[in-house]
């Protein structure tokens, strides 16, 4: 594994991790973005990516598909239990199904093969300046389609009209609505809502996300906000989706 000495790293600077078994590809990658003032570690397994991406908090993870040893999907679905690093999935799988796969198994982003280095750049920049502007809890209002949260006054509104949620629910519509558009598990909304003893089982999660149904969907049999993706978890619907 090819690693740069973390501990003397700028405030600032962005460290990517590169899994990528595909030594020419991760060498000429690393090399641009290197250029332009990324610090890169490159990890040619999905073990040694998984390894490695628990030892250090890294800005951004490119992630191939095709990796010896665990591949990149399982690598990727693992570390969602676990962190909210921006996953960008580079690989040369370009077709529609497997960009859905990639992103409904936690990934933030998709970029086929060949790819351009310019915008494989401009997107880790751009990943990086949600990342880092999200850091620690946001105050500011969040706005989903008809749907408002105040983080402040812990009140919410659909399409004007209060949502009489418990702190609890809330919290669990807020981290949805912080991440539209995007599949969260069980595992994921637990670590991120970090509920009362009490709550943290998966099951709980269910049964809350069914009292949230309740309270925002026309008909919760047939929910159009707060979807249920099976087998992966569940998402809150952007403004377009809804």
């Amino acid at each position: 594994m090819d690693q740069t000495t973390h501990p003397t790293t700028e405030e600032g600077t962005i460290q990517v991790l590169l899994v990528e078994d595909d030594e020419r590809l991760a060498r000429l990658t690393s090399r641009y973005l290197q250029e332009h003032g990324i610090l890169v570690t490159v990890a040619r397994t999905g073990p040694e990516g998984l390894a490695e991406a628990s030892r250090h908090a890294y800005d951004v993870l490119l992630l191939d598909l095709m990796l010896p040893g665990r591949d990149g999907m399982e690598v990727c679905r693992e570390l969602r239990t676990r962190s909210d690093v921006p996953i960008i999935m580079v690989t040369a799988r370009g077709e529609e199904a497997d960009r859905v796969l990639g992103l409904e198994s936690g990934a933030d982003d998709y970029l086929a093969k060949p790819y351009s280095s310019r915008e494989l750049l401009a997107r880790i920049r751009a990943h990086v300046r949600r990342a880092r502007g999200r850091s620690g809890p946001s105050s500011q209002p969040i706005q989903v389609g008809k749907l408002s949260l105040d983080p402040r006054s812990l009140s919410a509104t659909l399409d004007g009209k209060s949502l009489p949620l418990t702190s609890y629910e809330f919290g669990l519509l807020r981290v949805l609505a912080e991440r539209a558009g995007r599949v969260l598990s069980r595992e994921q909304l637990l670590d991120l809502v970090k509920g009362n003893a009490e709550e943290v089982f998966d099951r709980s999660v269910d049964v809350h996300i069914f009292r949230i149904r309740q309270k925002i969907e026309e008909d919760p049999r047939n929910p159009k906000l707060l979807k249920t993706v099976r087998g992966a978890g569940y998402m809150l619907a952007t403004g377009d989706e809804a």
